[in-house]
């Protein structure tokens, strides 16, 4: 009869041994504890993380252990999914020995897998902005070539919007001649206007100032009398007028 208590017991320590540092036991009964799996540095030293949670079942390891993902770091979703899947495909492997350690070990080499992943994706992402960096700067040198095709196209929207300014001008001066009032339009509208030039007549004839100086000097005028003139004949002026 196997000896399930014993045979935990045995692994606990020795997993304790294996992961000093990040073997961390949660409660005795039922057997819990959490084993923290890093991944080794990728570029710029960045890592992946995760904290698995393991639960020894009674029949353990003659049953599956109860296992999930705790926490972790820089991983994404499908990430966790596929160590989940990876966790479930080695339990099912491994039945009926302690498995601990394997499943621990494959979700590490599964991270380093993760961080390769990373990296690559990121040269990938590198390499297509400085394709889409070096076929901007060969439209801005070259431009884009004419075809019919393209130039048709281009033609139809500069009509369109030719057409489209046509007819906004021609509103707007539609608009400015409804609105542009007639001079009988305007005397109908202001009863003011047929009034306001005498209006204005009356204002300045009330406010004419006479610059008296211009009068002054009239005495000193020497102004010409036909009284005076020896040649003077007021009849002959008659006679000439009647002519």
């Amino acid at each position: 009869m196997t000896d399930y208590g014993e045979e935990q017991r045995n692994e606990l320590e020795a997993l304790e041994s294996i992961y000093p540092d990040s073997f961390t036991v949660l409660s005795e009964s039922p057997p819990s504890f959490t084993i923290t799996v890093t991944s080794e540095a990728g570029e710029n030293d960045e890592t992946v993380q995760t904290t698995l949670k393991f639960t020894y079942s009674e029949k353990y390891p003659d049953e599956t252990p109860l296992y999930e993902i705790f926490s972790q770091e820089n991983l994404e979703d499908n990430d966790v999914s596929d160590i989940l899947k990876l966790l479930a495909l080695q339990a099912e492997e491994n039945l009926g020995m302690v498995m601990i350690f394997t499943l621990v070990t494959a979700v590490q080499e599964k991270l380093n897998e993760i961080v390769d992943q990373i990296k690559t994706r990121r040269e990938e992402e590198k390499k297509q902005k400085e394709k889409e960096a070096e076929e901007a700067e060969k439209k801005l040198f070259h431009g884009t070539p004419v075809t019919i095709e393209n130039f048709l196209s281009w033609k139809a929207k500069f009509d369109a919007e030719l057409l489209e300014i046509k007819k906004k001008r021609m509103k707007e001066e539609e608009q400015a001649g409804k609105n542009k009032l007639s001079g009988k339009q305007l005397f109908e509208t202001d009863h003011n206007l047929d009034t306001s030039d005498i209006q204005f007549l009356e204002d300045a004839g009330n406010n004419v100032e006479v610059d008296e100086s211009l009068f002054q000097e009239m005495d000193d005028l020497e102004l010409e009398d036909g009284e005076d003139d020896p040649d003077y004949n007021p009849v002959a002026q008659g006679s000439d007028s009647s002519d």
